[in-house]
């Protein structure tokens, strides 16, 4: 068994909710860090320059909780434009902190520092510009390297301690610079020192007022990013707040999902100081999203008690790097194969043909043949309503155990047992049996139920929870199961009541992205009676495991929210690429306003519609251009043809 040695734990404890406590930034007259709230902010999408619009956007934004409003300022005359907006603010009884988003321009910040309550800057575009090249720097040279970034970075810090502005040192996965990704590779490392290299610059002149974020829009990247960052600090004596986001998120359930998944995870540990939602809508629409990944946590610390770990600097995984704990397959379950989603239909008093419909299978009368979707779901739950027809060939049925025992015949059926109700059955199933556990049956000592289905092999365990702190308590049992060398599936299990069904998908999100993020999972069941349909359900179990990257059912869009720096409508444009490529299985497409969300902001996209100037795009294959300043009116068709070109594209079906 391999074990993660840690140095630092990333947070307070794996098994007792607490927020970690960090140094308090002074923003204007709303603090961060420290024993203060997680606060929720979002950002302008106005242009700068439009003093008007900008401030009545912000105050839809502030009046919809928004407690601190980031407009970007590309340039120094946005950068002095800043005043004109923060004083029609205050005109009309408006002070919420104003935060200016700088990337190219130094002079821009160093004005803007002056004027606003904090300013942010991205290190790998502030001292470095970025041409995708690979350099072999000696020692000497790298020092060198840092010593400009030193001379061009120290100007702002100066200011900024000097007005009492807080900034923050926000890294993007999409743009490190050419010299850390040649030293430190395209890495969570390397979002990590690219930080850290403009962090110790500030501790040097004892600058402090300081906030950090690790951004990515790949969740998986962005949680190992901030953990190890947190590991860093701590290795250095830091203690700094954290911004919390998952870049270019897109919009709708996919943005929601992918935004709760990678922050949700944070603050199921207690990271976390502040947080952004970056959907491509209007900004006002993130604050409710962002309130309620963050109002989740007021009474966390009242949940029932969590078993311990014994020897928590050994764990048996990194929870630096992602690896799939290892099980043995039983049939489609574990092993190397993606996790399988279960649909639950345990409430229906009659399961039909026509009922499977919404989970992702269409019997064609005329045919007698069944039609799947990409988001077919593996097994329905079925409690003990019978199935009375033929089901499709790549569909499982689960009975309870007493009901199967008289329909164990039929093809493709399996029982699910409670616990010990197995070790104590005289009648299982000679190819797979599901068994629904809980903490309290794996740590039971007296029955020592993990030593009794340790080597059967047709055995997939339910890890399931009533406590409030369900992904701990889940958690815990994988790590049990690891300590102990017990290699059987899991599947992820999850009971929602009386939340509505926005809530559900942000909750659902967490706690098994939570999971599924550090490589536990074999599959997921999600319960929600009486809030959600089943096709609801089966979405949101597809679109978890989509957004941890850990099953490939859909597209994948990586837009970026929009700010006053685009070049386009966002919601429109990615609503007409979306249209015609949705049908497009694991194709991964970028969609930015301008250049500072271009090629980089991309990460891994497959391809990327990038704004360039007033109704002018640029398309990219990967990270390189190929076709220039097109005329927006025929962008999306020539996106379609670039895709058709590269044997990626499918025409959809009918």
């Amino acid at each position: 068994m391999e074990t993660g040695i840690l140095s630092h734990l990333y947070c307070n404890s794996l098994t007792s909710y607490q927020r970690k406590l960090t140094r308090e930034v002074k923003i204007g007259m709303v603090p961060m860090g420290g024993t203060n709230p997680i606060r929720v902010q979002s950002m302008t999408t106005t242009d700068t320059m439009n003093t008007i619009a900008t401030v009545e956007q912000s105050i839809r934004m502030i009046e919809a909780g928004c407690e601190y409003v980031r407009i970007t300022a590309p340039s120094i005359n946005e950068a002095k434009n800043l005043a004109n907006i923060r004083n029609e603010l205050h005109k009309r009884g408006y002070s919420t902190p104003l935060i200016a988003d700088i990337h190219f321009t130094p002079n821009a910040a160093e004005m803007a520092a002056r004027i606003v309550e904090k300013v942010r800057v991205n290190p790998g575009n502030y001292a470095d510009k970025k041409k995708f090249e690979t350099i072999d720097y000696t020692d000497a040279a790298y020092d060198s390297e840092l010593d400009r970034i030193r001379e061009r970075f120290t100007p702002l810090v100066k200011i900024c301690k000097e007005y009492g502005t807080a900034m923050r040192i926000g890294t993007n996965h999409g743009s490190l610079s050419d010299r850390i990704m040649s030293r430190y590779g395209d890495s969570p490392l390397g979002m990590v020192e690219s930080a850290l290299e403009f962090l110790r610059i500030c501790e040097d002149l004892s600058y402090h007022n300081i906030v950090l974020s690790m951004k990515s829009s790949n969740p998986q990247v962005m949680v190992q990013a901030y953990r190890l960052l947190i590991s860093k600090m701590q290795d250095e004596g830091m203690n700094y707040p954290l911004h919390l986001g998952v870049t270019e998120a897109g919009e709708g359930e996919d943005g929601r999902i992918k935004s709760a998944a990678g922050i949700g995870t944070l603050l199921e540990d207690g990271i976390g100081d502040t947080i952004r939602v970056s959907l491509t809508e209007d900004p006002e629409f993130e604050i409710p999203v962002a309130r309620a990944l963050v109002d989740r946590y007021t009474n966390r610390f009242n949940h029932a008690p969590i078993r311990e770990i014994e020897h928590i600097n050994l764990l048996p995984y990194s929870p630096f790097e992602y690896q799939r704990r290892k099980s043995t397959p039983v049939t489609n379950v574990g092993g190397t194969n993606v996790p399988v989603i279960i649909s639950d239909y345990s409430h229906k008093e009659k399961i039909t043909a026509a009922s499977l419909f919404p989970v992702g299978y269409n019997y064609a009368v005329e045919s007698d043949k069944w039609n799947l979707s990409d988001q077919a779901c593996d097994f329905i739950y079925c409690g003990n309503n019978p199935v009375t027809f033929e089901i499709p060939g790549t569909l499982g049925l689960i009975y309870n155990c007493d009901y199967w025992l008289n329909h164990q015949e039929q093809p493709r059926t399996y029982p699910l047992f409670c616990g010990n109700e197995y070790i104590e059955a005289s009648a299982k199933s000679e190819i797979l049996n599901f068994i629904a556990v809980d903490a309290s049956i794996i740590f039971n000592s007296e029955n020592d139920f993990l030593s009794r289905i340790k080597n059967d092999n047709t055995v997939v365990l339910i890890a399931d929870t009533s406590n409030l702190h369900g992904m701990a308590d889940e958690r815990r049992i994988f790590i049990e199961l690891m300590l102990r060398q017990i290699n059987c599936p899991v599947i992820i299990k999850f009971n929602y009541k009386q939340i509505p069904e926005e809530t559900l998908q942000l909750h659902a999100a967490t706690d098994a992205g939570a999971l599924l993020l550090d490589g536990f999972g074999d599959g997921l069941w999600l319960k929600a009676p009486g809030i959600a349909s089943e096709k609801t359900m089966n979405s949101l179990g597809f679109g978890i495991l989509q957004a941890t990257r850990t099953r490939i059912s859909k597209t994948e869009y990586i837009s970026c929210p929009s700010c006053g720096r685009t070049l386009f409508d966002l919601q429109e444009t990615t609503a007409k690429i979306r249209s015609r490529t949705h049908h497009l299985k694991g194709v991964k497409i970028g969609i930015m306003g301008c250049i500072v969300n271009g090629p980089g902001e991309m990460a891994d996209a497959d391809y990327g519609y990038v704004g360039v100037g007033v109704g002018k795009i640029t398309l990219y294959k990967g990270r390189e251009v190929v076709k220039k300043n097109i005329e927006a009116t025929v962008a999306v068709d020539e996106l379609i043809e670039l895709i058709k070109e590269h044997g990626d594209w499918v025409d959809p079906v009918s």
